[in-house]
């Protein structure tokens, strides 16, 4: 009787060990950092930003280095919100999105931001040669570096891109990409 319970108990532990394990494992963001590699926030913009474009960097940058919750730019609800913070940027800048299933300002899902941006003609698919701008949004689907995400260019220069992403291991980053290994990328959403 012993020996059946030491063993139903040491099942029992191994049992929540595996369960815990594959949990953290599917819990845990897609980032890889050797690509492409965090950065700085860039301050080298050029002089041919339009206000909104400026306006886009500076909250962005401000939200960089104070780092708030997630839940700031999700209304309060708990949830993967890199498109929150995209969303959030734009109504502060004064160009809010528009939710094309409920009208609202705030968009949860990089699907509903990709039909957002088809319904209103701005979706550049990743193999048609867009080069976006700042301000632009980078839509991925099943990316081995970030899965299902989308974040913000703020430089383009040649092909390497910076981003500013929200909800990036749970936090605020600037990527640039150095290598352009954009796998997963499906397209852009353009500010015009």
């Amino acid at each position: 009787m012993r020996g059946t319970r030491a063993l139903v108990t040491l099942v029992a532990i191994v049992s929540i060990v595996i369960g815990g394990a594959s949990t953290l494992a599917a819990c845990t963001p897609k980032i890889q950092q050797e690509q492409p590699k965090m950065a700085e926030f860039p301050h080298d913009f050029g002089a041919n930003l339009t206000p909104t474009q400026l306006m886009i960097i500076s909250l962005t940058e401000r939200e960089y280095k104070e780092q708030p919750p997630g839940t700031k730019y999700s209304e309060g609800i708990s949830e993967a919100w890199c498109v929150d913070f995209i969303s959030w940027t734009f109504r502060e800048a004064g160009i809010p999105l528009e939710n094309p299933n409920t009208g609202g300002w705030r968009i949860p899902g990089t699907v509903t931001l990709r039909d957002y941006y088809q319904a209103n003609g701005r979706f550049h698919p990743a193999k048609e040669g867009y080069q976006p701008s700042a301000g632009d949004v980078a839509i991925y689907q099943g990316s081995p570096i970030f899965g299902d995400h989308a974040n913000i260019v703020l430089t383009n220069v040649n092909g390497v891109l910076t981003t500013v992403g929200g909800n990036e291991a749970g936090r605020i980053r600037v990527y640039e990409n150095a290598e352009q290994n954009y796998t997963g990328l499906i397209g852009f959403g353009s500010l015009q």
